[in-house]
């Protein structure tokens, strides 16, 4: 099992899409972040699970998608670090 670290540039991220929602539904913004972390969670057992975006082809990073949401991560033996969310529409 890893640690996952999240970086301030990630959770801010992650807030401003939940204010975005939570402008015209904010229990919907509020079970995304739910799901996001839960998701993310997950990483702690399996920090490869995650696919590599084509995007950052040859460098080190994965994602997981939580939809609306894509999540940047690097790991190495001991933590993830989720470096960056953004929307994947």
């Amino acid at each position: 099992m890893v640690e996952i670290v999240w970086t301030e540039p990630a959770l801010s991220d992650l807030d401003a899409i939940a204010d975005f929602i939570a402008l015209e539904n904010p229990v919907a913004a509020q079970k995304l972040v739910r799901k996001v972390f839960k998701h993310v969670e997950q990483l702690a057992d399996h920090p490869k699970s995650g696919s590599k975006p084509a995007e950052l082809k040859g460098r080190n990073y994965r994602q997981i998608i939580e939809s609306p949401c894509r999540v940047f991560y690097r790991h190495d033996d001991i933590r993830v670090y989720i470096l960056h969310v953004m929307r994947s529409e």
